[in-house]
């Protein structure tokens, strides 16, 4: 498992949890507003698993999760065996995915590896492809939705919203898809050197408040990443 970096305290990425935050090099996406476009490819690794573990051991009592984000996590086969690794020392983990793997993500929810589970939605399902930069199988996304809004493990979609991508009917499409979802938040395009994609804009306040206001028919529980 190639280890691209490690956030070693986060009160923002794990609901309700003091943790630290992983990111997995490699993923099978390519969203242009990707901000860590340098791991994509998965030959980034910045610390070694044993250094991971050696951190984790020193944390115990002192953080209650970790987050395992990418890249995409759940692109690795052995990453039953890397989470088996982390809850043995007593941690919960909320896993980051773009939800391309919905038999994995079954199954490590089925063995009890997973507790909390954030996925991207990256727009109406028409769209996803130029979205997410890649050749996909909505078929497969959607099914990983559904198994996230059946209420197996706790969960929120989240959906980064770039101007040059995202329309108002693409919200109205993205709500009903997700009609009832108990958790969703719209987080704007932040620009940085790193982003895959140079040339992106952020929304508006006021635009990103109408995407807001066109999905809480939908989805009550919708809101906007930061605000109170």
């Amino acid at each position: 498992m190639k280890l691209a970096g490690l956030q070693k305290t986060t009160l923002l990425d794990f609901p309700g949890k003091v943790a630290c935050t992983v990111f997995l090099s490699g993923c099978d996406f390519r969203c242009p507003f990707c901000q860590n476009a340098e791991i994509l490819d998965g030959s980034i690794s910045d610390i070694s698993e044993e250094e991971f573990f050696a951190f984790l051991n020193k944390r115990r009592g002192l953080l209650d999760g970790v987050c395992v984000s990418g890249g995409e996590p759940l692109i690795h086969a052995d990453i039953g065996e890397f989470l088996r690794k982390i809850k043995e020392l007593g941690f919960a983990v909320k896993v980051d995915t773009n939800g391309a793997f919905p038999d994995r993500l079954k199954a490590l929810c089925g063995e009890g590896l997973v507790d909390h589970v954030a996925m991207d939605i990256k727009n109406s399902p028409e769209r996803y492809a130029k979205t997410a930069g890649a050749e996909i199988d909505i078929g497969k996304i959607k099914e990983s939705a559904a198994f996230l809004m059946s209420g197996a493990v706790g969960y929120e979609f989240r959906t980064t919203v770039v101007k040059q991508l995202h329309r108002a009917e693409d919200m109205l499409k993205i709500g009903q898809w997700l009609k009832g979802a108990q958790a969703y938040f719209l987080q704007n395009f932040r620009d940085s050197e790193t982003v895959l994609k140079r040339g992106l804009s952020p929304l508006s306040d006021e635009e990103l408040e109408a995407f807001k206001r066109l999905l809480r028919p939908f989805i009550p529980a919708v809101r906007i990443r930061g605000e109170l």
